[in-house]
């Protein structure tokens, strides 16, 4: 550990210190969806997804996030379950998209969740109040106790330089995979058995095309899990193009672009891995420009990006739809589109972590009664 590590490592230290002594818990059920390492894992569409199947199976979710680069003083409402109150620069970008991508369930942004929950609570109607309650962006947030901690860890490149910050991009040791009950691997294009996930279960899907090196990683990227925690269930998810969306709304579907010339840029964690989504959905890819993650456009980004993709002679410019969410104040070129994305999971991933809510608040209603 290097000294600017070591020093990272005690400050985290100190604060998980004090905010475990200090934790507080909501009067209801709360998941939180996480991750290792500065983003890049995917846990925007993870949490939308699981949102939307929370509501499909009758519970009254309401998400909590930290609204990372959003201004606004929280607790507040990003929605109310009818779509987007804040603007992205108020609200940040991340939670901007699920304003937009979810009905009827609301986002609330606050750094200390647990207040934001109370603030759910107490102002939302009653045919919103929540009896779940899904944290953002929560691995790290100990204040507030969860029932279930998912953590979420990218299979191409789970633990970047396995450094802690400032020297990598680990937010903590990567043995806190001991804190997780479930553990998914994302960016896994794969069809797992439905027994145990384990590693003898680990099956690729290639398209027939198995990529033996990849699956190699896999593998060896599951048996160091289970050395640090062999409790928590190992699931797999894909992140699958679903369409492409011009800035009028209109969808086209991802086959539109075939052989299409497009440009690319993106500010997430890891603009890479977008480039290489792009690159498998058989576009002519001219160019791509990779900005730091939540890249705050300017109007002259946006001259810049048209200039370079003139240069390489494409027809379109393409993006991811958190980019979109910090480029509406800025006056974007119609041939601009997004590259909407699918969070794909085994299954068992709603069963494990829905079913066992379900379980619980079942059993404590059983236990009021008695």
């Amino acid at each position: 550990m290097t000294p600017l590590e070591f020093l990272y490592y005690l400050g985290y230290s100190i604060k998980k210190r004090y905010a475990l002594k200090n934790q507080k818990r909501l009067s209801n059920k709360v998941i939180s969806i996480g991750n290792l390492t500065l983003g890049g894992t995917g846990k925007t569409p993870a949490t939308i997804v699981l949102a939307g199947e929370a509501k499909k199976r009758g519970f009254k979710p309401c998400i909590l996030t930290r609204g990372y680069k959003g201004t606004a003083e929280g607790p507040c409402f990003v929605s109310k379950g009818n779509g987007p109150i804040l603007d992205e620069h108020r609200a940040g970008d991340e939670a901007l998209l699920m304003a937009e991508k979810l009905n009827d369930i609301p986002v609330i942004k606050g750094k200390d969740r647990y207040k934001a929950g109370l603030f759910a609570l107490s102002s939302l109607p009653s045919t919103l109040r929540p009896d779940l309650f899904i944290l953002d962006d929560g691995f790290q947030h100990w204040r507030l106790f969860r029932d279930i901690d998912i953590l979420l860890i990218d299979s191409t490149n789970p633990f970047g330089n396995r450094r802690l910050l400032p020297i990598g991009s680990l937010r903590e040791p990567i043995s806190a995979i001991n804190r997780a009950d479930i553990i998914v691997l994302t960016k896994t294009p794969t069809h797992p058995s439905p027994s145990k996930v384990g590693i003898d279960s680990y099956r690729w899907a290639g398209k027939g095309r198995g990529n033996k090196s990849q699956m190699s990683k896999v593998k060896n990227l599951i048996e160091e899990i289970k050395r640090y925690n062999s409790k928590a269930s190992v699931l797999f998810a894909e992140h699958r193009p679903s369409k492409f969306i011009k800035t009028t709304g209109e969808t086209m579907p991802v086959e539109w672009a075939k052989d299409k010339k497009l440009f690319g840029f993106g500010g997430i964690g890891n603009p890479q891995s977008f480039r290489a989504t792009l690159l498998s959905v058989d576009i002519n890819l001219t160019g791509f420009k990779a900005f730091r993650d939540h890249y705050r456009y300017n109007q002259s980004d946006i001259h810049t990006i048209i200039d370079d993709a003139k240069m390489g002679g494409a027809e379109w410019i393409v993006t991811t739809e958190k980019d979109i969410m910090r480029l509406k104040r800025l006056e974007i070129p119609k041939n601009l589109i997004s590259l909407g994305i699918e969070f794909n999971v085994d299954k068992r991933f709603y069963e494990e972590v829905l079913g066992g809510i379900d379980g619980q608040i079942h059993q404590c209603q059983e236990q009021v009664k008695d």
